[in-house]
This record gives structure tokens, sequence and C-alpha cells, in this order.
């Protein structure tokens, strides 16, 4: 089994090329859906997070308040940075087990595609055999996340918090440029899959 770390900076556009990379045939495994399902509600993670941060996290249905928690980690003083510390001690154990689980059910000669923002921030970069690295300058970032809903000082505040590019390229196989069209960002992922990842996967 291939196994490829797929990562980049918030807004950097990682979900594109995860989903052409999913055409082209690889299993790809999206930890923020896994960190969002392992604090679902009725979860045991649900359940630790509130301990920690109170009902006040919860929305009216139960669920997970989202933007609320992230304003609260992401604020940019100390006590954010303790509380975002306390949450992935808590999230990351869970996604990292849950993570496992699905890539035992991967077909062995198959291509595992990991798609986590925090790769390099969590130490886990020499534990695949190919790191693909999207890039995105920043300013096209805020833009894109904006048209998420998020503004722009929260998003700046989670880039600060991020690795950066340099960082990011030091544990790359390929990078990956997306500040131009999605028919551009395709053409470098099909041209890494012919030459890097393809030919990895039949050697394994």
């Amino acid at each position: 089994m291939l196994k490829i770390g797929l990562t980049g900076g918030i807004g950097s556009g990682k979900s594109t090329v995860a989903a052409r990379l999913s055409e082209l045939g690889a299993v790809v495994i999206d930890a923020d859906a896994i960190a969002r399902e392992v604090v679902s509600i009725g979860t045991p993670g649900l359940a630790r997070v509130v301990d920690r941060f109170s009902s006040s996290v919860l929305a009216p249905d139960g669920s997970l308040d989202r933007p609320k928690l992230g304003r609260l980690v992401f604020a940019g003083d100390s006590a954010a940075a303790t509380a975002l510390a306390d949450l992935n001690a808590i999230v990351h154990p869970l996604v990292a087990a849950r993570t496992a689980e699905l890539i035992a059910e991967v077909d062995p000669s198959g291509v595992v595609v990991y798609d986590v923002p925090l790769l390099v921030e969590t130490g886990r970069g020499e534990g695949f055999d190919v790191v693909l690295v999207v890039e995105a300058p920043v300013e096209l970032r805020l833009e894109r996340l904006a048209g998420r809903g998020l503004a722009r000082e929260e998003a700046l505040s989670r880039m600060a918090r991020q690795a950066t590019d340099a960082e990011r390229r030091a544990v790359a196989t390929e990078v990956l440029d997306n500040s131009g069209s999605v028919a551009h960002l395709w053409q470098q992922v099909d041209r890494a899959w012919a030459e890097i990842i393809r030919p990895g996967s039949e050697l394994g």
C-alpha cells in the first residue's frame, strides 16, 4: 500500500486535490471529516469536549458549535493557546485511531491519500511514502475563506498557528501550485500521479 500525505495551509485547496486523486483511483481519508465524526452527537469525544469547555460550545440541537469553539481556541491569547492544546489532546488520538481503522479496510495494493492540514505540525511527515503540499498566496486563501464565511481576522489567526510554506516544503515530495485555475492544479496532480504515485505503488 502506498501512503500519501496531502497537506497545505487553510484555504490552499487540499480538497480540490483530494477530489482529483480520488477520481484517479486513490482512497482518500479526510482528517477534518474524521475530526467531525469523533465529536459528533453521542460520542465519547463530544462528551470530553463538553467536560473541558462546558455545554456553551453546543448548538441548540446538541451538536458541537464548531464556529464558537473555533473562536475560543483561535483567539490569539495565552488562554486560547492552552484551550487549543487541550482540544488537540482530546481529538487527535481519536482521529488517529479512526484513521487506522479506515486504512486497515483498504486493499493492500491500493493508494491511500491522507488529507491532513496539520501533517507538519504534528510531525507526521515521515510516516508517508509521498507528501504532496498544496500552496496558494495568502491573499487568495483569505479570499477563498471569506467565501466560506470565515472573517479575515479569524482566518489570519488560524494561519498563524499553522506551519509556514517553508516548513511544509521541507517535507514535501511534490509542491502543487494552486494560484491559478482548477485545470492548472489538476494538471499538476495528474503529473504527480503518473510520475510519482503510480510508479511508487507498482514498486510496492
